[in-house]
């Protein structure tokens, strides 16, 4: 407690890796985590040159915040080799397992709740870092590696994927929308839930689509410019006006298997983010199902190919 000690719930790499068992003792920079994912997808692990660069690794220490009193914590600067006689107290710590299974309803609601009450103290996972957590498959892998693409990072406005996973989430929605939207049902959190679980069960061959069927959206907004999908006002990513424009442009294409053929007329975006039925269904209530299916009404009647 009070450590300065970071955590990474969807970096690829083993605890092992992380805290250094058998003596590496070397941590994961935060800003080149997508990079060392690329790295795991590539090899099936961290090569030992990689995990010794300093480009990419800095030695695992711990890092206090506060003194302990008015002397400086015994631990601080500390890592596992040089806990003295701590160590052994270290190793023969026992650590407690509790394993959490749900007997009824398939969604995983109850494991879900659990794992989020179990995180919501210290500091706080993010509801798509718990979804990572419980979901993981090769659907999410193949979001991950679409989230790195130069494209979209254009489209999202920062170079580099977010730390908690918000840029996933907005595909993740993207992609639920795209496929479920017509059976939306409140909570948000819930609806995603269930589609990451669904996915869990897909065929390699269904990522692969999806993966081209992005990359056709990603073509098809290459005339559009760098801020299209951000509110004017306060210059923030807008979830909403994103996911009704990605789920209509590729609906036709996505029933029949196909990939997006055309661009996305500028200037329809933005009589979308205008309109005042649009505004409306953004401005409370976001996530209830009218007004969800009202955003998407009008995106179909307004968004127009070139």
């Amino acid at each position: 407690p009070g450590s300065s000690v970071d955590t990474c719930p969807t970096c690829p790499l083993s605890c092992s890796q992380r805290v250094g068992q058998g003596g590496e003792q070397r941590f994961p920079k935060k800003e080149v985590r997508s990079d060392l994912r690329d790295i795991f997808d590539k090899s099936g692990q961290i090569p030992r040159e990689i995990l010794h660069d300093d480009k990419y690794f800095v030695p695992f220490k711990l890092t206090f915040r506060e003194r302990t009193h008015t002397r400086e914590n015994r631990f601080q600067g500390k890592y596992y080799e040089s806990l003295g006689e701590y160590k052994t107290r270290f190793d023969l710590r026992p650590i407690r397992n509790i394993i959490v299974r749900q007997n009824s309803s398939d969604d995983d609601s109850a494991i879900y709740e659990i794992f989020n009450r179990l995180n919501s103290g210290g500091v706080n996972l993010r509801p798509q870092e718990i979804r990572a957590s419980l979901y993981h498959s090769a659907f999410y892998d193949m979001l991950h590696h679409i989230n790195a693409d130069p494209a979209w990072r254009r489209l999202v406005g920062r170079a580099e994927p977010d730390l908690h996973g918000k840029d996933l989430e907005i595909l993740l929605r993207g992609f639920a929308m795209l496929e479920d939207g017509d059976n939306y049902a409140p909570s948000m959190i819930k609806f995603l839930n269930q589609f990451s679980l669904k996915r869990k069960k897909t065929k390699p061959e269904n990522n692969e689509y999806l993966e081209n069927l992005f990359k056709s959206f990603l073509h098809a907004c290459s005339d559009l410019p760098d801020n299209v999908f951000f509110t004017e006002r306060s210059r923030r990513f807008n979830i909403a006006l994103y996911d009704a424009v990605f789920s209509v442009v590729c609906r036709s294409a996505f029933s029949n298997k196909q990939l997006i053929d055309g661009k996305i007329e500028a200037r329809s975006v933005r009589n979308l983010e205008v309109d005042s039925h649009f505004i409306a269904a953004t401005r409370y209530g976001t996530t209830k199902t009218v007004n969800v299916k009202t955003r998407m009404e009008r995106a179909k009647t307004l968004i127009k190919m070139i």
